[in-house]
């Protein structure tokens, strides 16, 4: 397991990298009523991903039990199934996709808010939200190798197809965007990612497991059914998602400025690498539950539940902490002009809530769903999407952008308490122990580097971007010290010091 999550967040890394390089060369390119556009194209096309019914995440379960089987025969007819159910969803999302155009036009385009964009911007955006159109309806096929992959735990080789697509996504922005800084060259290039990607990793998997038999041949009514089951709650969890993570940009687009959602996207932006940094230990938790279950080893899942949701905490605290205190330094440094002090405090009150959210999400969710225990999640799920878009929009007006990361934070907190309390019951692990295990000694570990960064924003001074980073590393290199020596000594899992100590 640990190979492949290693393998996981070496791409995770790679995407970080080009993220930071592209974040704000997008934004200072487009500019921030263009940019902000972009958010809510994105935003508003990114609910067609709905149509896919959750049934990406059926098909990793349902190929993974007949992997595991060896039963070859009923995984192809399994992939041939959702190949065909991808088809038919491509091509209801098509339609699905001019109707969103519609209504992007008529409710955003042509809004009292936009009326100053000038008449370029307005003739391209449709273009580019039709062919971000285009990309998610051929993209719900290209993503089934994916999916293949992670079934067959082969995270290595998607992850050698994904970085190459990131790489061929760098150099194509950086290129296109300098030749013309529109929309339509940013959607073309994107779209033009996607379908390299799945040649590649069509090629890849032909190559890997030839066994795998990537056709429609094998359509098999039967199984619509028991994979639909499963979806039904996949799809409730992406129902959910969207409503907590893509409605924000819509709401600030239909009651405030296109600028106003360049600067909330700003303070927002950093949560999806962390997101990519916990998705590392998700991909890989969810088809080996199913695995250990489908074996009949489900006792193993405990260790596993209380090892990888220490180690997410404690990738992820560093992170937060540094964000909480020098958070707005950071982004000022980092987008320069485009930068706005509110999205500093969007940061700062969005990073509290992620804290929690981000290892619940990244272990327990996957533990639950690879049990065939989704229901309870899912609604939590949709619960908090509905709470989210409900509070940001009553917030909005009085509180401006801070309503809405409030609308976010609240209800991220309310589902990581609840999906916690869920995963700790179907492992017979009391809560209790999961806290005192996961966040006990991790708690006093955490003053020292706390008081660094402190001493470094009010007695140092951090006012150059230079500086706020080497506080960065500082604050990094005393964390990984007190985490080897103190917060990982003698852990039943992973005893970081004795393994250095045996390494020497």
């Amino acid at each position: 397991m640990l190979k492949n999550v290693g393998s996981n967040w070496t791409l995770s890394a790679l995407q970080i990298l080009i993220f930071m390089v592209l974040s704000p060369f997008v934004v200072n390119t487009l500019g921030e009523d263009t940019n902000g556009i972009w958010v809510v194209l994105v935003s508003m096309t990114n609910y067609l991903g709905l149509l896919i019914l959750g049934v990406p995440m059926a098909s990793v379960r349902h190929v993974a039990e007949h992997v595991a089987s060896g039963d070859t025969g009923r995984m192809n007819r399994v992939i041939s199934t959702c190949l065909g159910m991808y088809l038919a969803m491509g091509l209801g999302s098509l339609v699905v996709g001019c109707g969103l155009l519609w209504l992007f036009e008529h409710s955003y385009l042509l809004s009292e808010s936009w009326s100053h964009l000038d008449a370029a911007t307005r003739a391209e955006a449709p273009l580019a939200f039709a062919i971000i159109v285009l990309q998610i309806s051929c993209g719900f096929v290209c993503r089934l190798p994916y999916g293949i992959f992670e079934a067959h735990q082969d995270f290595i080789a998607k992850n050698l197809v994904v970085a190459g697509g990131l790489v061929l996504r760098l150099v194509l922005i950086l290129w296109w965007l300098s030749v013309k800084a529109s929309l339509v060259y940013l959607a073309s290039a994107i779209f033009t990612v996607m379908i390299a990607e799945f040649l590649g990793a069509a090629i890849v998997l032909r190559h890997r497991h030839p066994a795998v038999r990537f056709a429609i041949t094998g359509f098999d009514r039967r199984l619509l059914r028991p994979i639909l089951s499963f979806s039904i709650f996949a799809m409730v969890l992406n129902v959910g998602a969207k409503l907590a993570f893509q409605s924000d940009a819509l709401v600030i687009g239909r009651f405030l400025t296109p600028a106003d959602a360049t600067f909330f996207d700003i303070g927002n932006k950093i949560f999806d690498p962390l997101t990519t940094v916990v998705l590392g230990i998700s991909m890989v938790v969810m088809p080996l539950a199913t695995t250990l279950r489908a074996n009949q080893r489900e006792g193993e899942l405990r260790e596993i539940f209380l090892k990888w949701s220490k180690v997410a905490w404690s990738l992820i605290l560093p992170v937060g902490l540094f964000l909480l205190v020098l958070g707005p330094e950071f982004l000022r440094g980092w987008f320069g002009k485009s930068y706005d002090p509110v999205s500093g405090q969007v940061l700062q009150v969005m990073m509290g809530s992620f804290l929690l959210f981000l290892p619940v999400r990244g272990v327990a969710l996957p533990i639950l769903m690879g049990l065939d225990q989704p229901a309870r999640p899912a609604l939590a799920l949709l619960i908090m999407g509905i709470l989210n878009l409900g509070l940001s929009v009553i917030l909005v007006g009085p509180l401006g952008l801070l309503g809405v990361a409030l609308g976010t934070a609240i209800p991220n907190v309310l589902f990581a308490s609840a999906v916690l309390v869920f995963a700790c019951r179907a492992l017979d692990t009391p809560l209790a122990t999961y806290l005192s295990h996961v966040t006990g000694r991790s708690l006093l570990g955490l003053l020292p580097p706390l008081a660094l960064l402190l001493a470094c924003k009010y007695l140092f001074g951090v006012e150059e971007y230079k500086a706020t980073l080497a506080s960065g590393v500082a604050m990094t290199a005393l964390y990984a010290a007190i985490w080897i020596l103190f917060v990982y000594r003698n852990d039943p899992h992973v005893n970081l010091l004795a393994r250095l100590r045996d390494r020497a």
